[in-house]
């Protein structure tokens, strides 16, 4: 069932629109299957969990954490993580590049954004994030890249509540383009959209739309 309904949301998809396939609480057999029938980019969000799936499975994947990020477990993942979706502060970001630095990489990472409703998601709004890209401490940050955005919609079946709060991201990120990254080609990226609402998050000009149940069926939480 994996492979057809990874086949399905491809056929569903525009060109350059990164389908990231979100595997927490999966077992190892199914990102296994997933990857065989051409999967390479999976979205966690537990660092220890990743870590662990990393090392079982093939190292061409592309890890992407998706999740809230605590400081104390970016050791787990800056070792191999291709992305982090979710810099929701000034600090998350220096404690990333203090960590890339050690491995001597530089970390592909987008700034989240607060949009929804609900109080209980993580994020930024946009004067946060021009006082994190204004201030002296981003501009000593050699080991980290911003490439664009992150944000979450309401949980609703309101489908014009969910549009205008993917307009809403995808304006941020034109601000941002054109005020802090306009030469720079890797700030492109607009991560937005899952299960229920891709297809909206696409309408409304994502470039990576994170998928889950519509993949592997319903989430298994194993306590958690």
């Amino acid at each position: 069932m994996i492979k057809e309904n990874l086949n399905k949301i491809r056929a569903t998809l525009p060109e350059g629109v990164t389908l990231v396939a979100v595997s927490k609480t999966k077992p190892v057999s199914d990102l296994q299957e997933a990857y065989d029938a051409g999967q390479r980019v999976f979205g966690e969000n537990h660092a220890l969990e990743m870590r662990d799936k990393h090392e079982a499975l093939p190292q061409d994947i592309q890890w992407h954490f998706i999740g809230h990020l605590q400081t104390n477990k970016i050791k787990y993942i800056i070792p191999f993580v291709t992305l982090i979706h979710s810099i929701d502060s000034a600090n998350l970001l220096e404690a990333v590049n203090k960590e890339a630095k050690k491995h001597d990489r530089v970390v592909d990472c987008l700034l989240q954004f607060h949009i929804a409703q609900e109080e209980t998601k993580f994020g930024l709004d946009l004067e946060e994030a021009r006082q994190l890209l204004d201030s002296e401490a981003f501009k000593q940050m050699e080991n980290v890249r911003i490439c664009g955005v992150m944000g979450m919609a309401t949980f609703t079946d309101d489908e014009a509540e969910i549009h205008k709060e993917f307009k809403h991201l995808k304006a941020i990120f034109d601000t941002l383009k054109h005020d802090y990254f306009p030469n720079q080609p890797q700030f492109k990226e607009i991560s937005m959209g899952m299960s229920d609402d891709y297809p909206i998050a696409v309408e409304e000009g994502a470039t990576m739309v994170r998928v889950g149940s519509k993949i592997f069926g319903a989430r298994f939480y194993n306590g958690r």
